[in-house]
Parts: C-alpha cells; sequence; structure tokens
C-alpha cells in the first residue's frame, strides 16, 4: 500500500487550506452563529471559484476529476476549520453517487451546478427509528408509473436549501431491493422541517407521505448496490472530517500547554500532560491510518466494507477519547464559547455517533466474524 498523494491531491488539500483559513475564523464562526446563517456563502464562494467544489466531479461536467482521495482531503480541511459549508452534503452525498450511477442527462443537468457552487444537493440516509442504514425502514411501494415512498429522515445535512434530496429506501425484496431515489423538496407529500444537532449544522427532518417518484428518478436501478457504494464513502468522508477536527483540537491543545501558565511554569510541561497529550495522538493516528487505508481501497475497488467498519470505529471510539482529552487539558477554557476549541468537541461528538457508533462498527464486524465470511483479527 502506498498512501502517498499525488501532487495535485496536495494541492487541493494546500489551497484548501489557505482558503479556509482566510475565510472561516474563529471571528466569523461567533458571527454566522449569531446571524443564524447556514453557511459561510463566501467561503462557499471562493471554494467554487478556485473548482475546489468540482474536485471528484468529471471534467466534462465542470470538474477537476481527482477523485475520491482528493475529495476526502478537502473534507479533512473542512473538519480542521469546522467550517459551516456542504461539502459533505453536496459534493459526498450527492455529486459523487450521481457521477457514478446517474444517467447522462442527470450528470449534465446537476453536475455543472454543483461544481460552481450554484446547486446544492444532498442525500437522506438516517432514520430515527433503525441504526443501519443498510437496511432503511422508508418503504418504496411499486406503482405503474414507479414507487411511492412513505416514511421518516432525520438529520439530512443540508435539507432546507437542497435543490434534490437522494433519499433511501427499502422495497418488498428486502435489502437486495434497496434504493436510492431522488426527491425534489416541492413535491406533495415532502415534509421539511429544520433540526437542531450537536454540531449546530444545518439539518433538515423529512417525512415522505405517499411522494410519487417515476423511474427516471431512481439512481442507478433498485439492488444495483448504489445504497451500499454511497454508505461507504460518506462514511469514509466523514472519518477524514474527523481527523481534521481531532488533529486540530490536538494541535490547540499543544499551542495551549506551551502558553497556559500555572505555578510559574507552562502547564506544557507537566508529565500529566505529556501523558494525556500522547494518548490522543496515538487516537488521531489511528484515524489517519485506518481512514486513508479504506480510502486506498475504495479507489482501487476492492471490497472495503469491513477496513470501513474499522475506521468508522476508530473515527467514533478514537476521537471520543481524543477529543475529550484536548477539552480536559483547556480546563475551563475548553468550554468556553468565545474559545474555539467547543465547536471541535462539538463536531467530534456529532462525527462519532453519525452512520453507526463505535459500538454498532464492533457489531458488525463481530456479526461477521461470527458468520465465517471474515477471519477474526
Amino acid at each position: 500500500m502506498d498512501f502517498e498523494f499525488t501532487e495535485e491531491e496536495r494541492s487541493v488539500s494546500e489551497l484548501a487550506r489557505k482558503i479556509l483559513e482566510d475565510f472561516v475564523t474563529n471571528e466569523r464562526l461567533k458571527s454566522l452563529e449569531a446571524d443564524g446563517d447556514p453557511f459561510a456563502n463566501d467561503a462557499w464562494k471562493a471554494l467554487a471559484e478556485a473548482n475546489l467544489l468540482g474536485v471528484a466531479i468529471p471534467e466534462a461536467h465542470g470538474g477537476i476529476d481527482l477523485g475520491f482521495s482528493a475529495l476526502c482531503l478537502l473534507c479533512e480541511e473542512i473538519g480542521r476549520t469546522v467550517a459551516p459549508l456542504p461539502v459533505y452534503a453536496s459534493l459526498t452525498l450527492a455529486a459523487l453517487p450521481l457521477a457514478a450511477y446517474g444517467s447522462e442527462a442527470e450528470k449534465a443537468e446537476w453536475l455543472p451546478r454543483i461544481a460552481s457552487g450554484e446547486a446544492i444537493l444532498t442525500a437522506a440516509l438516517s432514520e430515527l427509528d433503525s441504526s443501519d442504514p443498510n437496511r432503511p425502514t422508508t418503504h418504496a411501494e411499486r406503482t405503474s408509473e414507479g414507487y411511492r415512498l412513505t416514511g421518516e429522515k432525520t438529520l439530512v445535512p443540508a435539507g432546507l436549501q437542497a435543490a434534490r434530496i437522494l433519499v433511501s429506501a427499502s422495497t418488498d425484496d428486502g435489502e437486495t431491493g434497496a434504493g436510492l431515489f431522488w426527491v425534489a423538496p416541492g413535491a406533495s407529500g415532502v415534509r421539511l422541517e429544520a433540526q437542531k444537532s450537536t454540531d449546530g449544522q444545518a439539518y433538515a427532518y423529512l417525512a415522505l407521505e405517499g411522494v410519487e417518484v417515476s423511474d427516471a428518478d431512481i439512481l442507478g436501478s433498485v439492488g444495483d448496490g448504489a445504497l451500499r457504494w454511497l454508505l461507504e464513502r460518506a462514511t469514509i468522508a466523514r472519518c477524514a472530517m474527523q481527523l481534521g477536527v481531532t488533529e486540530r483540537a490536538l494541535e490547540m491543545t499543544a499551542e495551549y500547554g506551551r502558553e497556559r501558565v500555572q505555578f510559574d511554569v507552562a502547564i506544557g510541561s507537566f508529565q500529566a500532560f505529556h501523558q494525556r497529550v500522547a494518548d490522543a495522538y496515538i487516537q488521531v493516528e489511528g484515524i489517519r491510518l485506518t481512514t486513508w487505508e479504506a480510502v486506498w481501497m475504495l479507489d482501487r475497488g476492492l471490497d472495503a466494507r469491513d477496513m470501513v467498519n474499522v475506521a468508522k470505529f476508530a473515527a467514533s471510539d478514537g476521537a471520543a477519547h481524543s477529543a475529550f482529552a484536548c477539552q480536559h487539558l483547556h480546563g475551563g477554557v475548553g468550554i468556553d464559547v468565545d474559545y474555539p476549541l467547543h465547536r471541535y468537541f462539538r463536531w467530534s461528538t456529532q462525527i462519532e455517533h453519525e452512520l453507526g457508533s463505535a459500538k454498532i462498527q464492533l457489531e458488525r464486524l463481530g456479526e461477521r466474524i461470527a458468520s465465517g465470511e471474515i477471519a477474526a483479527f
């Protein structure tokens, strides 16, 4: 395995970091939170002008087509700045599966608009009554002209801002019949409500009450594996974002330890401080290693389901320990909302539970070990 990034991928990371550090400062975030703005629109425009929103979109549709690895590098930079931008929603949950499974007409209509930042698309994958997004309880009933969707989705990223929402649903064929369906927010039977969550980002609750969709609204075809394909990449994109969150929080903690003086010496000189930071560093490196190994496998079309579970376990369990240590070492400053660290703890907690917590990842691995599908580690 070679996890070295190409020159183009490194350029994506460097350019994204410069733009985000310029536009998404602590003062800018406080201003957005005070005004109730869902996104940093100036940063979104700057990313679009640099063509970073087209990082994984084919050149024929206005992108630069650097692939999933470059997209994960962009997600990592979003995490480093806890930037309120719909990169995960529009680029990972929508543009990525659209480029892989969409019709030529769908690609031509939407991908250039995503790459330019003109349109935001998203996907609704999480449900209140199911912890396994591979088995959605939202039901798709076959009709003469397509399907009728009934169910509820929660924490839809940028759901109120999206021009279209990709909804996962199961047909009467069970798991093998699960599919992805495009839904227009203004369609009859669609109800969207704003939701608040741990990280303070823009989410929506989505209720589907007999929403009619045509066969043309199916992404790919029912049962073709598109849902699992999307969930694996969505999970790893969030792991990459978690890497950015935890790495920057650790850097802030090290900086604080050098500056904060207690008993006439910097607290960073205390052995207990060293030990906590060292443990957190090991957890962050675990997130890094498992995330990029999963990216490497997915980029090569390998069966990465087990590695995805391992990476998400590290991004959940490891981040929980690391984020707590960083906040604890800051003392009371760590929970002061004027100080930026609190956002990193909140983002880390949100990502920890999305698409399956550490416990759920272990359960999935345990089931496959018990069934003999994989050997015990």
